[in-house]
C-alpha cells in the first residue's frame, strides 16, 4: 500500500480523565492544580499506546504499521508541530472520545535526506461536546548526517517575558510515564548518545509547548484562557542545560513564544491567541 491511500485512515479511541494523570502532571510541571479544569495541552496524557514488548521497535516507538504509514526506511521519528483550538477544557473525571484520522502524507528531500511528513487530525470530545480539535504534525527522517547542527543564536527580543528552567532526567522521565510515550531518546542516556548520536536526553517537543502555553497565560495574566495554539519545532534541546521561555505581545493581540537553548538558539516557536 503507498502511503498516501493511508490518508483518510481514521481511528476512534475512549479514555477518561484520570486525576492521577493530572496530579502526576502538576507534580512534573510544579503547577498545582486550581481547580477540576485541566490546563492547556494536558490532555496528551490521554490515549496512551501501550504495547506489549514484542510489539515496540529498538528506539521504543511502537513497532511502524497499524494506523499510520509504515514508514520502515527512515528509523527516526518526531512530533514535529501542529495546531491545537481549544473549545472547552478536559475536566477531571470526564468520560472522552477522541475521533483520528490521517490527513496528508507528503514526501520532501531536506538537507538531510529524504523526509515523509504525517498530518493527523484529532477531535476530542467530552461530555460539553468538541473539547479540543488539533493537527499534529509528525516527521519521519532517515540516520544521515550530524543528529543535530549547530545554529546561531537568534536576534534577541526586546520587551520580551522571559522564565527559565533546566529540565532533568526526572522531568522527562516523568513525562514520558505520563503521556506513555517510551521513546528511548527521551530516558536511555547509553541509546540517545551511542545509537542516535545526540549529546544528551532530548527534552520532548510536547513538554516544549505545554511549557510555552503555560508562559503565554502568565504573561497575558488572570481572566484569560487560550483559543488557539501553534507550535513547530526548530532544532532538539537536551537535559541538564538552560532552557528559555520567551513570550512577547505583537500589535494584533497575538503572543509569539519560543524556546531557546543554552546557547541562544531557537529550539521550539509558538504563537498562542486568547480570549
Amino acid at each position: 500500500m503507498a502511503f498516501e491511500e493511508y490518508v483518510g485512515r481514521e481511528v476512534v479511541r475512549e479514555d477518561r480523565a484520570d486525576p492521577r494523570l493530572a496530579e502526576g502532571m502538576a507534580a512534573t510541571l510544579g503547577r498545582p492544580l486550581e481547580d477540576d479544569a485541566w490546563p492547556a495541552l494536558w490532555h496528551w496524557t490521554l490515549f496512551q499506546d501501550w504495547r506489549m514488548p514484542e510489539g515496540l521497535g529498538p528506539d521504543g516507538h511502537p513497532r511502524r504499521g497499524g494506523f499510520l504509514p509504515p514508514v520502515h526506511d527512515l528509523p527516526r521519528r518526531m512530533w514535529a508541530g501542529g495546531r491545537v483550538t481549544f473549545h472547552a477544557p478536559v475536566r477531571t473525571g470526564d468520560a472522552l472520545r477522541r475521533v483520528s484520522t490521517i490527513l496528508s502524507v507528503k514526501e520532501k528531500s531536506g538537507g538531510s535526506g529524504r523526509l515523509v511528513f504525517v498530518t493527523v487530525g484529532h477531535v476530542l470530545h467530552g461530555p460539553a461536546g468538541v473539547l479540543v480539535e488539533e493537527e499534529q504534525d509528525i516527521v519521519y527522517r532517515g540516520t544521515e548526517g550530524a543528529a543535530v547542527k549547530a545554529a546561531p543564536a537568534a536576534p534577541a527580543w526586546e520587551g520580551a517575558t522571559e522564565a527559565s528552567l533546566v529540565p532533568d532526567p526526572v522531568m522527562l522521565f516523568r513525562y514520558s510515564a505520563l503521556t506513555g510515550n517510551g521513546h528511548r531518546i527521551h530516558y536511555d542516556y547509553p541509546y540517545v548518545t551511542q545509537e542516535e548520536g545526540y549529546p544528551g536526553l532530548v527534552v520532548h517537543g510536547p513538554l516544549q509547548a505545554t511549557l510555552l502555553a503555560r508562559h503565554a497565560l502568565d504573561l497575558a495574566g488572570k481572566g484569560t484562557r487560550l483559543a488557539r495554539f501553534a507550535y513547530r519545532g526548530k532544532r532538539p534541546c537536551f537535559d541538564g542545560r538552560a532552557l528559555m521561555l520567551l513570550g512577547r505581545r505583537d500589535a494584533d493581540g497575538t503572543i509569539r513564544l519560543e524556546t531557546r537553548d543554552e546557547s541562544g538558539a531557537t529550539c521550539q516557536e509558538a504563537e498562542a491567541f486568547l480570549v
